[in-house]
């Protein structure tokens, strides 16, 4: 604008010269004579003429300004409505959006790098160096040099996956582009880019991988089929991985593209085939055992799964199985099927030979006691034959007893139906301490009752009676020479279940040694001559039976105490 204006002071200066001269000259040659009107008229011819000159070139200029003034309003708004464009972009996009001048190394930021790593305004710096700072050391490295290494080329698009602290300390992956603006020198001037939040996208990744390792590495055969295009058909094969072949032998080129059809034997399950069918027809899981056919044309079976896949529209776009060979499975279960039927029968046999040979021996036995009261009327006074018929009149009493707790474990094992009902334990004490009360009558033990919890208990009687009187019995046999016998028996609701405690102060019982041991069959801990073995383990058996438990607590020469749950 200064030069322009130089310019024309100088046309306007040589112009009044030239007039100047130009005039005199004139004036010299005609007009002498009357040298005050000549002066007169060439001031105002001058005036004139300098006058339009000056308008001409005015509005040469007004125009020329005009022009420029509207090419700067356009361009101005242009600048605007890109500013409100970025401005709507950076408020549309959930991208941090940055613009870095390189060479003055600051750096604006839009709202993204707020709400995408939780910053607040003033935490968010306007430096290189603060964002470079919050890239996680193991690739800070790297994008650097990649970064710096970028502004050195030609090429003005940039990209690069790393890891982005956030204000909580965690990180996040993200994908930041740049395109980059140089002068026409080549420098490096501004950077302008947009960080984009790929977490999500990066753990899909690492789930694919996984899924990707699992499928190829596993032992089960894993087929992958599109959808049929109608319910007639079956669906197509497009993926079998590497245990498909190991198992069928067929290579994955020979099924791809063919229709997966496992039932490819003359005699299979027709229950399964149409279970197989419905389920595509149905577009629903399904899992089918069939006999099928490898390659060499070896039968065996297989367990697979059919597992439907829907898009993002809820349409079925593939089937998924996963197959299993099952052959020996299937062997060992007709072999465990055969045992337990040899098991059963073999039991069937055992209780059998039970029940005939209890019933064989009761008959002998029933004898024999009703000979042995007929001698006990009948005086004797031979001491040695008295001795003699008094052992042999107790063998046979243990014997009977024997049968009968045999008998009673068969039909507890056996599981007949018991009959339930409320019982009055105190009354099933008072029951059995009067059966007892020859035993005890020389003993004399003091006895404690605790029953103000729960004095009844829905049971059945006769396994309460058994259970109660086979701890009385052990109680009397395994008493101490060393002190009075006492027990103590109480009842307390445990989690609406009774639960009775029986305790004795007898020999007890080394439970260190013996304690996976106390309940079994035909277990003796002390050598006692009417001990057999049996009283425990038909307890345990009994309240088993009834849905309860028992646990024992003893301690040589102090006692022991066993809990009941009913």
């Amino acid at each position: 604008m200064k030069n322009k204006t130089n310019k024309i002071i100088s046309v306007f200066i040589l112009f009044s010269l030239f007039m100047a001269i130009f005039w005199h000259k004139l004036s010299a040659k005609y007009f002498f004579t009357n040298l005050l009107y000549f002066n007169l008229a060439k001031d105002v011819f001058y005036i004139l003429f300098v006058s339009f000159l000056f308008r001409y070139i005015l509005s040469k200029n007004e125009k020329r300004n005009l022009k420029i003034l509207d090419r700067l309003k356009s361009i101005n708004n242009e600048i605007k409505a890109s500013n409100k464009r970025y401005n709507i972009v950076s408020k549309a996009t959930s991208d941090a959006i940055w613009d870095w001048k390189i060479q003055e190394d600051n750096i604006i930021w839009n709202k993204g790098i707020e709400t995408l790593f939780g910053y607040t305004e003033d935490q968010v710096g306007t430096s290189s160096s603060w964002w470079f700072d919050k890239i996680h050391p193991e690739d800070s490295i790297k994008m650097s040099i990649k970064l710096y290494s970028f502004l050195e080329q030609k090429s003005e698009n940039w990209q690069d996956q790393y890891r982005f602290r956030c204000a909580d300390q965690t990180y996040k992956y993200v994908l930041d582009r740049g395109y980059l603006i140089k002068d026409q020198e080549g420098r490096a001037l501004r950077m302008i880019g947009a960080i984009q939040d790929i977490t999500k996208q990066k753990e899909e990744e690492q789930n694919l991988k996984l899924l990707e390792t699992v499928v190829t590495q596993t032992k089960d055969a894993v087929v992958i089929t599109k959808s049929a295009p109608n319910s007639t058909t079956l669906p197509n094969i497009i993926y079998v991985n590497n245990s498909f072949s190991l198992m069928t032998g067929y290579h994955s080129k020979k099924v791809l593209y063919k229709p997966f059809n496992p039932f490819n034997t003359e005699i299979y399950d027709l229950n399964e085939f149409e279970k197989f069918k419905t389920a595509i027809k149905e577009k629903r899981e399904c899992q089918i055992e069939t006999l099928t056919c490898k390659k060499n044309k070896e039968e065996y079976w297989v367990r697979f799964s059919m597992i439907p896949v829907y898009n993002a529209e809820q349409e079925l776009s593939h089937w998924i199985s996963i197959q299993k060979d099952v052959t020996e499975e299937r062997k060992q279960q007709k072999e465990k099927e055969q045992l337990i039927r040899e098991l059963t029968q073999n039991n069937k046999d055992l209780k059998q030979f039970s029940y005939i040979t209890s019933h064989n021996l009761r008959a002998p036995l029933s004898n024999l006691i009703g000979l042995l009261n007929l001698l006990e009327e009948i005086p004797i006074y031979n001491h040695e034959l008295s001795e003699i018929l008094y052992g042999f009149k107790k063998s046979t009493y243990q014997l009977n007893e024997t049968i009968n707790d045999l008998v009673n474990i068969i039909v507890i094992k056996d599981k007949v139906s018991i009959h339930m009902e409320n019982v009055s334990i105190n009354k099933t004490l008072e029951h059995l301490f009067n059966q007892l009360k020859f035993q005890i009558k020389n003993i004399e033990p003091e006895v404690e009752y605790e029953l103000h919890s729960a004095n009844s208990i829905y049971t059945n009687k006769a396994y309460l009676e058994s259970i109660i009187m086979n701890l009385l019995t052990n109680s009397i046999k395994y008493k101490s020479e060393d002190r009075k016998l006492k027990i103590s028996i109480s009842t307390a609701l445990v989690k609406n279940k009774i639960q009775l405690k029986y305790k004795d102060n007898g020999i007890g019982i080394d439970l260190k040694q013996h304690s996976d041991l106390v309940f079994g069959l035909y277990q003796r801990f002390h050598d006692h001559p009417d001990s057999k073995g049996l009283g425990l383990y038909l307890v345990k058996s009994q309240i088993e039976s009834l849905g309860g438990s028992i646990a024992i607590e003893s301690e040589v020469n102090k006692g022991t105490e066993f809990t009941l749950l009913f």
